[in-house]
């Protein structure tokens, strides 16, 4: 599941969803958890978001890196020996 964006250990809430019969009645039939099921897939689209939210408001600043970089090069070009 990769970094953890929330306390797995947190307190617990009770929420209200929407699921389809025919769906849940399979999960239901396989064992499935669905608090767990949920929590692991909402933690990745969260994750996921939070990504796309930070470049959004980063672009400017790494186009900017990037633009100073292809102009003068990394500080370390005269360094490397590859």
């Amino acid at each position: 599941m990769g970094n953890l964006s929330f306390n797995p250990a947190g307190p617990k809430k009770s929420a209200n969803l929407s699921i389809n019969a025919e769906l849940l009645q399979q999960a239901k039939q396989l064992n499935i958890n669905l608090s767990q099921t949920l929590e692991q897939h909402l933690s990745e689209i969260v994750r996921q978001a939070r990504r796309e939210q930070w470049l959004a408001e980063n672009q400017g600043a790494l186009d900017e890196y990037n633009r100073r970089i292809k102009m003068r090069g990394a500080f370390s070009d005269g360094l490397r020996r590859f």
